[in-house]
């Protein structure tokens, strides 16, 4: 049976981890580079890095903080944020991450997924969404860029099956409503998008407790969960968080 990934996500802004509630109210938390580290003794499956004022201020990755995260750590590294295009991709892997997060830029230029695919490989293109329900859209949710405050008008599950068509082997999957909040992820859109795609889907948004994590692995069909709070907050740990997982029998690599 495939073990079941944990990641822990660092948004990164201005140099600096972040954390909001519904991308709003951010607060400085920490250093990336000690962050990265620490995560990765406690055992932690692979990392995201998000540049999230990147794309909205219209710059490319910070390849220097980058290098110095994945000098850190020997695990898969997922980069998100400022990727525009092919050049980008080529400098985030060289600078040490395995694998490009593409959201803002995968909309608007929806090629950069097929030709970033075909030069790299599947694998190193990962679709970041980030979805909010919406009642017009027939799946009821619609996708949003730029952090959030522009909607796309294009409906979530139709844009997943499409963008996975055009080369992307992962999918990143933040529900806007949940994130932050610590109630729990969004279970039903978790599911809907993973039944309807071939590859990996990684659940974003709301986790607070281990419980949280079981459901959107095994109801949600989720390949893997991220977390931030949880873990940025010191009340678990990536080593704890896996032990509860196992103890409710879902495969996790300790």
């Amino acid at each position: 049976m495939l073990k079941k990934r944990i990641i822990v996500c660092l948004d990164v802004k201005d140099g600096r981890t972040t954390k909001g509630v519904k991308f709003l109210n951010n607060i400085d938390i920490g250093d990336p580079v000690e962050m990265a580290a620490e995560y990765y003794r406690q055992g932690v499956d692979e990392l995201v890095f998000y540049d999230i004022i990147a794309s909205a201020r219209g710059r490319g990755p910070i390849l220097d903080l980058i290098s110095k995260v994945a000098s850190q750590v020997f695990i898969p590294f997922c980069v998100g944020g400022g990727i525009t295009t092919l050049d980008d991709i080529r400098s985030t892997i060289l600078a040490g991450a395995e694998k490009v997060s593409l959201n803002s830029q995968a909309v608007k230029n929806p090629d950069l997924i097929k030709e970033g695919a075909r030069v790299f490989g599947n694998q190193c293109i990962v679709l970041g969404m980030d979805v909010r329900k919406d009642s017009s859209k027939p799946s009821g949710y619609g996708t949003t860029i730029h952090g959030g405050r522009v909607d796309t008008g294009l409906d979530a599950l139709e844009w997943a099956k499409k963008a996975v068509s055009l080369g992307a082997g992962e999918i990143v999957l933040n529900s806007m409503d949940a994130d932050g909040t610590k109630d729990g992820y969004d279970v039903e859109l978790t599911k809907m998008i993973a039944e309807a795609v071939p590859v990996p889907v990684i659940a974003s948004g709301g986790a607070g407790k281990p419980e949280h994590l079981t459901k959107v692995l095994t109801e949600g069909k989720a390949d893997a969960a991220l977390i931030a709070t949880m873990v940025h907050s010191g009340q678990y740990t990536v080593e704890s968080i896996k032990k509860s997982l196992q103890q409710e029998g879902v495969p996790v690599r300790l």
